[in-house]
């Protein structure tokens, strides 16, 4: 076992305490304020603003909306999203790209709303589709609108957390150059506008998986805020324990809040459950 992190406050937040609307289509658990569901003390957590589990039926969707001044990502976990935005023609397709794209487990599609954007997410495919959306508030307002989409290996999570978004290497004053290139601050990720990273792994059972705070990624060195959460992937079967707390076990849907740490601090997660857990970071200023 990892020593405990003792200066890490950690707060858990219950699935079944989350806001829940069920649409019959839709049917979507809330960690933050979202939508008709609103608690004062559930507003945001460092840029961390929105993070929703959706399960939207075959055939149906979230018909196009328009986003602004906000950092958008859907987390695929399970069937299949078609997004399309309104910069482009229903019908055009590509592998990976800023383009329509057939999203599927593994996939990550991230949108920079900035001045204004609009797009939907449809599931046209037969069967449900189970994902995360998760929004971040930027570092600034007014951003040029632009979107991203990469597919992250399923092997390489199962191997130790994987870092999924970092920090825009150019940052706050990023040049329209820099924005052009798009570099994030950890190769392979997708820019953010954000003090954030964001990872995930998929830890067996018995197993045990470290992430160091800020992943050499990040601007704020201190009092971070780190955001964990379980997602409902294998029918209740799959649980971890978060740095050796015995109040930290979280079962699947479960997340907690994790401040009073700084960048370098290590977290330990064990998986103790009867499945593999899927866990995600989002570890933010």
């Amino acid at each position: 076992m990892s020593k405990a992190l003792y200066n890490a406050k950690i707060v858990p937040r219950r699935s079944g305490e989350r806001g829940h609307a069920n649409h019959g289509w839709l049917d979507s658990y809330h960690t933050f304020s979202f939508a008709n569901y609103y608690d004062p003390k559930f507003q945001n957590f460092g840029s961390l603003r929105v993070l929703n589990e959706d399960r939207v039926d075959a055939h149906r969707g979230f018909d196009t909306h328009p986003h602004r001044d906000a950092e958008i990502f859907s987390y695929i976990l399970n069937g299949e999203l078609t997004h399309r935005d309104s910069m482009i023609k229903k019908g055009k397709e590509t592998k990976e790209g800023d383009d329509f794209f057939k999203m599927k487990r593994g996939d990550v599609q991230f949108t920079t709303g900035g001045t204004g954007i609009a797009h939907s997410e449809q599931n046209e495919s037969n069967k449900q589709v189970h994902f995360l959306q998760i929004w971040a508030l930027p570092w600034a307002r007014g951003l040029t609108p632009r979107y991203h989409t990469k597919t992250f290996s399923e092997d390489a999570k199962r191997e130790a957390f994987l870092p999924i978004l970092s920090p825009l290497k150019a940052g706050p004053g990023a040049s329209y150059d820099d924005e052009k290139a798009a570099e994030p601050t950890l190769p392979d990720t997708i820019p953010i506008h954000a003090d954030l990273v964001m990872a995930a792994g998929i830890i067996g059972v018995d197993k045990r998986f470290k992430w160091t705070v800020g992943a050499n990624a990040v601007r704020k060195q201190g009092s971070r805020n780190v955001y964990i959460h379980v997602p409902m992937c294998k029918n209740g079967s799959a649980k971890i324990r978060l740095d050796g707390r015995e109040e930290a076990v979280l079962g699947e849907g479960d997340g907690a809040f994790v401040s009073n740490v700084n960048a370098g601090d290590v977290l330990s997660f064990e998986s103790i459950g009867e499945a593999e857990a899927e866990v995600i970071v989002l570890d933010s200023d």
